[in-house]
């Protein structure tokens, strides 16, 4: 099955904090040469999410979210 987009304006601040946190906090996910915080990760991934330069999906198949880029899905 296809992943399925998921329109961040559907989800509650709560949900989407939450599923940011976990999506910038899976393992190997450190990559570059300055480590950042959890929540400087957070803003940075949330403020790409609103733009559109990325965007939310649900994998049925393995019923997880990814973060793809924006003009993917479009």
């Amino acid at each position: 099955m296809e992943a399925v987009r998921i329109p961040i304006e559907s989800l509650s601040p709560e949900a989407l904090d939450r599923l940011v946190e976990e999506l910038v906090t899976r393992d190997g996910t450190d990559y570059g040469e300055q480590e950042r915080t959890v929540a400087e990760k957070k803003r940075s991934v949330l403020r790409r999410l609103w733009s559109g330069e990325l965007a939310l999906t649900f994998e049925p198949s393995s019923e997880s979210c990814n973060l793809i880029p924006g003009d993917a899905t479009r």
